[in-house]
C-alpha cells in the first residue's frame, strides 16, 4: 500500500509560490525575503520579483528586506495594530525610559503610539507627566491616569489614523512646548525624510516636532525605504530613532536604539 508524504509540496512556479506568499501575508500581516528564500528554495532575487509581481496587483507593499500586507493607508487601525506588534511593543518600551517625571510631551497617533501609551501607563511610569496628543485612543489612555495633565487637541476625526486632524489641531500644537515629542511616520527613506499618506497627520506632525526639545521618531522596519506623499521632516530634524533593523543609511544619518522584537 503506498503512503503519501506529509510534507507540504514547495511551489515549483512563480505563479504558485505568489498565491503562498500572498496566503502568508494574509495570515501574518508581513514577510521576509531572506526567509521565504529559504523556504521555497529559490534565489532572494527570486523571492523579490513574486513580491514586486504582488506589489503591481495592489496586494502587497515591498518593505526593507520583505513586505506587508496591502498600503498601511489601506489597513484599519485593528489591522495595523496585528502587523509587528511585538517590535511596536519593544519600541514603545525603549522610548517609555526616556521618559522622566514633570516632563511634557507630545504623543502622536498610530499604533506605535498607542503601544507608547500604554507603556506610559504601566505602574511604575513616571509621573507627574503632561500629555499633548491628537490620538483619541492615547487620550483615553491617560485619563484613566493619575497625575496625568491631558491636553486632546481639536479638529477633524480621521478613521484611518484615530486622531483629531487639521489647520485647528496643528495650531493649537504649535503654542505648546514639550520636553518630548514621540511621533511615527509612514514612510522612511534616505533622501526624503519623513512622510505621512494624510496632508492633517504630516501638518500635525511637522508643529509636534517644531515645538519640542527633544524628538524621537518611533518606527519599524516596514517603514523603512519607502515614501508617501506630503513631506514631515528631514532626518536631520529627528534627534533619535527607535527601530528595529536599522538599515545602514539610518544609522549614518541620526542617532538610532535598535530593539529586539
Amino acid at each position: 500500500m503506498s503512503t503519501r508524504t506529509s510534507k507540504t509540496a514547495v511551489p515549483r512556479f512563480a505563479e504558485e509560490r505568489q498565491r503562498a506568499i500572498e496566503n502568508q501575508l494574509k495570515a501574518s500581516g508581513r514577510v521576509e525575503v531572506a526567509a521565504l528564500a529559504l523556504a521555497y528554495k529559490v534565489s532572494e532575487d527570486s523571492i523579490r520579483r513574486d513580491l514586486q509581481a504582488l506589489a503591481a496587483k495592489g496586494l502587497v507593499q515591498k518593505t526593507h528586506g520583505g513586505a506587508i500586507a496591502l498600503q498601511p493607508g489601506a489597513l484599519t487601525m485593528g489591522q495595523r495594530l496585528e502587523v509587528q506588534a511585538t517590535v511596536k511593543d519593544a519600541i514603545a518600551l525603549a522610548a517609555a525610559a526616556h521618559v522622566e517625571p514633570s516632563q511634557s510631551l507630545f504623543i502622536d497617533s498610530g499604533t506605535t503610539a498607542l503601544a507608547f501609551a500604554r507603556a506610559l501607563c504601566a505602574p511604575n511610569a513616571p509621573r507627574p507627566l503632561s500629555v499633548f496628543t491628537a490620538s483619541l485612543d492615547v487620550a483615553l489612555l491617560m485619563s484613566a491616569q493619575a497625575q496625568v495633565s491631558l491636553h486632546v487637541a481639536g479638529g477633524e476625526w480621521s478613521p484611518n489614523t484615530g486622531a483629531l486632524l487639521g489647520a485647528s489641531a496643528a495650531d493649537e500644537a504649535r503654542q505648546w512646548r514639550a520636553d518630548w515629542a514621540f511621533i511615527g511616520a509612514c514612510a522612511l527613506h534616505p533622501r526624503l525624510g519623513l512622510s505621512a499618506s494624510d496632508a492633517r497627520d504630516a501638518q500635525l506632525k511637522r508643529a509636534m516636532l517644531d515645538g519640542s526639545a527633544q524628538r524621537v521618531l518611533m518606527c519599524d522596519s516596514t517603514k523603512f525605504d519607502m515614501v508617501q506623499a506630503h513631506a514631515i521632516a528631514g532626518l536631520d530634524q529627528i534627534d533619535l530613532v527607535i527601530s528595529d533593523a536599522a538599515p545602514p543609511w539610518l544609522q549614518d544619518a541620526v542617532k538610532v536604539e535598535e530593539v529586539q522584537g
